[in-house]
């Protein structure tokens, strides 16, 4: 074996199985090391004065799609092999299930006060009573 070749144990790309416990305990640690590093960075952002006041919110939602790549890959084992499709498909539905209720939660609320206030004509009596 040369210098330049890696040992087979720690060969195997991130999300992919694993052949031992060393590989794959290497894998969870890098995966823990960068989602720290994001986490840390992600808190940075939002606190300093360095970055224009606009680009933080961008700053953290690049910030947080990195984040949901590394726990996808390192943690979930999410990778884009053919024997990973039903992992895919369930991870797309969850995804889409999310956004339902979010959207479905945000139009109620934004409903909410047209439905849930008082009519014009009892804010009127509510105003001539007192």
């Amino acid at each position: 074996m040369s210098q330049y070749e890696e040992p087979q144990a720690l060969n195997v790309a991130p999300g992919e199985p694993h052949n031992n416990i060393v590989s794959e305990v290497v894998a969870y640690v890098i995966g823990l090391g960068l989602a720290l590093l994001l986490t840390g960075v992600s808190f940075w952002v939002a606190s300093t004065t360095a970055i224009w006041g606009p680009g933080v919110a961008t700053g953290l939602v690049v910030l947080a799609i990195a984040q949901m790549g590394v726990h996808l890959v390192f943690f979930l084992h999410i990778t884009s092999g053919p024997d990973n499709t039903n992992n895919v498909l369930a991870l797309a539905f969850g995804v889409m299930i999310v956004f339902l209720v979010m959207v479905g939660t945000i139009w109620i609320m934004g409903h909410m006060n047209a439905n849930m206030g008082p009519t014009p004509e009892m804010a009127n009596l509510m105003t001539q009573r007192g």
